[in-house]
């Protein structure tokens, strides 16, 4: 990755991976981050969706020129039983196809237009090689980015989809992306869905898990949930507008990571740094880097 993360790459002892301490006893007890006020991390939502259409390779790849630290990939199962990089369970909104993505094979989908959309709902940033883009699956992300690139992948609807978590970590361990011995870390797996997450955990523990949380009011949250969440993951994710300075401090005060979604104005971010938080989502990668570049240059 770009030498910029070697200044907010977390260090093996986030979570004892990479220096060889994890063993099966350790791996039972609650994983125990380590923070610095380095470790902000900035991650391309969907690529830089912001730019070109979300979950595809362009979008990506441009996510990777702006200094995205992770490349954000949600998950979608087909019919016969292959990961994709979709946010919806349907086809609807971001290609020309309809209905349910695990109603489709992988061909099928792969016949689909993933960007014209893009250009339709957001002229402003139109291009013509985005039209005729195609679904990638989480393998051809891999393999088109590989080892040096760090994934922040997430079960999305993983009731709708029995045996996805397998899926996802036999692709990950197919590339040796997991391991006690993996830098710290080449993948990070969120899910809304508890139940997701610690079945991942009980896979491998050696895995970092972010569980996300969603609040239509103010957020508040409880010691006994800090304490529940701590079992299984080294962090939460949740929407910005609904935090507070307060929620984010006792949320480090559990020494959780925390990665607010999906912050676009500099405002923003700029407000959420001062907070403490040690990451956000952005569609904007480009955006936040100039926002963290300030930052640095101030101090």
């Amino acid at each position: 990755m770009k030498p910029i993360f070697r200044n907010i790459l977390m260090s093996a002892a986030l979570i004892g991976i990479g220096s060889g301490i994890v063993d099966s006893a350790a791996a039972a007890e609650p994983v125990d981050p380590s923070l610095t006020a380095n470790q902000i991390l900035n991650v391309a939502h969907r690529g830089a969706s912001g730019y070109a259409p979300e979950h595809t390779l362009t979008s990506y790849e441009l996510g990777e020129k702006m200094k995205g630290d992770y490349i954000e990939v949600d998950l979608q199962m087909t019919k016969d039983g292959q990961l994709i990089a979709m946010h919806d369970e349907t086809l609807d909104r971001t290609t020309n196809g309809t209905g349910l993505v695990k109603e489709y094979t992988l061909d099928e989908i792969k016949k689909l237009d993933a960007g014209s959309w893009f250009n339709e709902k957001y002229p402003d940033y139109a291009k013509e090689e985005y039209a005729g883009l195609k679904v990638p699956t989480l393998e051809e992300v891999i393999q088109k980015f590989g080892k040096d690139a760090r994934y922040y992948i997430e079960t999305k609807s993983p009731e709708v989809y029995p045996g996805m978590e397998e899926k996802l970590l036999e692709i990950l361990e197919e590339y040796k992306l997991t391991g006690v011995n993996a830098p710290s870390s080449k993948v990070l797996i969120q899910s809304f869905s508890p139940e997701s997450l610690k079945k991942i955990h009980d896979l491998n523990p050696d895995i970092p898990l972010i569980q996300l949380l969603w609040y239509d009011e103010t957020a508040a949250i409880t010691d006994a949930e800090l304490e529940e969440y701590k079992t299984y993951s080294i962090g939460l994710g949740m929407n910005f507008n609904r935090i507070d300075e307060a929620y984010v401090q006792k949320v480090r005060e559990y020494n959780l990571l925390i990665h607010p979604y999906t912050v676009n104005e500099k405002e923003d971010m700029r407000k959420l740094l001062d907070w403490g938080v040690t990451g956000m989502f952005t569609n904007f990668p480009d955006r936040l880097q100039e926002v963290l570049h300030e930052k640095n240059n101030t101090h």
